[in-house]
């Protein structure tokens, strides 16, 4: 059996599910990506320099995690526009204006807060695939991020959720490292 290939398959099932979740007013901004191969390996060796540059050991413990992932998909909201509300969830008292959108650190903000659970909606139901399938996977923050900075995905905010076909999860008891033991060994 190919995990690698059968993995990439399970990705393109959660994409799917990403993809037909509900949305706000059925209107779809959520985005995906699949990664593989030697992007994948790429995304998880700049995860871990990240860390040992920021000082942050959970990029490295996720760089790591990612690095023995057989595939991972990123899922993101591209130019999502707000309802029309004025619910006040994003922070302002009217809906955001395409000229208060700015670019931080790891990714434009603000963003309407029923886009953003529309994206956590499609998240769970790529989720709910791979757990059909018994494919374990995390929902990573710091994934996304990375990938969206290497231009991987064209999106304003990104979750990566990276796929593991082994015998033990190997997201669950994940040791956070420590940086200067991990630099030494470098």
């Amino acid at each position: 059996m190919d995990i690698e290939k059968v993995a990439e398959f399970i990705a393109q099932l959660m994409a799917v599910s990403a993809i037909t979740a509900p949305k706000s007013k059925g209107e779809n901004y959520v985005v995906v990506e699949i990664v593989t191969g030697k992007k994948l390996k790429k995304i998880a060796e700049r995860m871990i320099d990240h860390g040992l540059q920021a000082d942050d050991p959970f990029f490295v413990r996720d760089g790591e995690s990612v690095q023995k992932s057989d595939a991972m998909i990123l899922i993101g909201l591209k130019d999502a526009k707000p309802l029309g509300l004025n619910c006040g969830g994003c922070g302002f008292e009217r809906c955001i204006r395409p000229e208060e959108v700015r670019e931080l650190r790891d990714f434009k903000a603000p963003i309407c807060m029923l886009r953003l659970l529309d994206m956590g909606i499609a998240l769970g139901s790529a989720v709910k695939t791979a757990s059909i399938h018994n494919v374990d996977t995390r929902i990573m923050y710091r994934a996304g991020v990375v990938a969206r900075n290497m231009g991987v995905i064209d999106a304003d905010v990104v979750m990566g959720v990276p796929l593991s076909i082994t015998g033990k999860n190997i997201y669950f008891d994940r040791k956070v490292p420590d940086l200067m033991e991990y630099r030494a060994k470098r």
